[in-house]
């Protein structure tokens, strides 16, 4: 179904350039530049980015694929790969399906939308990639862009149960002014990281900064009788996306803390660690995570690295949070060591601080984390 004519207001976000808070994606939905064939819920909204549905329908697909610049990605699905989700299906582990979702885009020219997985989604090792019409590049949405939104979800570890409705990645919306229309970047340098942790700690201790913020991973004994991670099993039962309470030893083996202190990582296998480093986010930036180095290859470590303005943020003021580390290995045994540089922290400046901050609002599942599966896992 076309989309109708764009009816917004060219601007109505005051004079602020950044990524948008909240307050201003409500406004994006009442100007119908996001146009939900369902309205969306409030529990949807996240303090600088927006849960994305899935549709009622889902297409197995023989691989993944993008469309290019002159075709739409449903001229690439076949009726007779749908599968129906109005009351659920489950999605295999090792397949790749793309899904419409119900959330469309009606874009102005000075606003760029970027998607990633959510947390929960990467923790449970379903690899998620948005699909834009006419694209050319993965989670991504170009600046004036109208059309369908899609999902592409492949489940690596668990087979998973979803459903129309079902939230497994987010999407955030950049605002340019005129100077901005042609960057790729939009990183702050570490100059002013500097100064920014000297003023309020970003991080425990001090800041090892190199384009971003440096993470180390830990390996060592953080508790007695705590593990030091978890590896996913490769033959346990479905998981419903929408249900918690799953006991962690059905799912997941414990990863016990080596005299070494060290950690071989197995190709294929798909592992839950956590950063030395307690951090947290300022309320006017948000943080994403890139690898260290893209030539290095050895394995991946983001698979759901966006971090809220709020995270981690406690009451006395200092970093409350360690980041979860999302691994897996790739064609070699690779030996990681405890204090190792895995990854860092690229920060970007919001537009606005949010209203409600990660943390004091429903939905902050992983608020004051250590070492943390997703919200399905209990203890026990």
């Amino acid at each position: 179904m076309p989309l109708p004519a764009k009816t917004f207001e060219s601007d109505d976000f005051g004079p602020s350039f950044g990524l948008l808070a909240r307050q201003k994606i409500e406004v994006m939905i009442r100007r119908g530049m996001i146009a939900p064939s369902e309205p969306i819920e409030a529990r949807q909204l996240q303090p600088a980015s927006l849960d994305l549905r899935l549709g009622p329908k889902a297409y197995r697909v023989r691989a993944s694929f993008l469309p290019g610049r002159e075709r739409c990605v449903g001229e690439l699905l076949r009726e007779d790969d749908a599968i129906d989700l109005a009351s659920g299906a489950v999605l295999e582990r090792g397949c790749v399906y793309v899904i419409p979702l119900l959330e469309r885009l009606r874009l102005p020219d000075s606003i760029s939308a970027v998607a990633n997985p959510k947390s929960s989604t990467g923790r449970l090792d379903i690899f998620t990639r948005l699909i834009a019409d006419r694209s050319e590049a993965f989670d991504r949405a170009p600046r004036g862009y109208e059309g369908q939104l899609y999902a592409e979800v492949s489940p690596r570890s668990f087979s998973v149960r979803v459903r129309k409705g079902s939230k497994l990645n987010q999407i955030r919306f950049r605002r340019l002014n005129s100077q901005q229309l042609r960057l790729a970047g939009f990183a702050i340098d570490d100059r002013e990281l500097a100064q920014r942790h000297d003023s309020r700690p970003l991080v425990e201790g001090a800041a090892n900064l190199r384009q971003g913020l440096i993470l180390r991973v830990a390996l060592g004994e953080a508790a007695p009788g705590a593990p030091i991670g978890f590896r996913a099993q490769k033959h346990a039962e479905v998981v419903d996306i929408d249900r918690t309470g799953y006991r962690l030893d059905d799912f997941w083996d414990r990863i016990w803390p080596r005299a070494d202190g060290r950690l071989i990582l197995d190709p294929g296998e798909f592992y839950i660690l956590a950063s030395q480093e307690r951090l947290q986010i300022p309320p006017d930036l948000a943080a994403e995570m890139v690898p260290i180095d893209p030539a290095m290859g050895e394995f991946r470590v983001h698979y759901a690295g966006f971090f809220d303005p709020g995270f981690g943020a406690s009451p006395d003021m200092k970093p409350g949070a360690r980041a979860v580390l999302e691994v897996r290995s790739h064609e070699v045994p690779f030996a990681l060591e405890d204090g190792q540089i895995i990854g860092r922290l690229v920060y970007e400046k919001m537009a606005e601080p949010p209203l409600t901050l990660y943390g004091e609002g429903e939905g902050s599942n992983y608020q004051g984390q250590g070492l943390k599966l997703s919200k399905h896992f209990v203890m026990g």
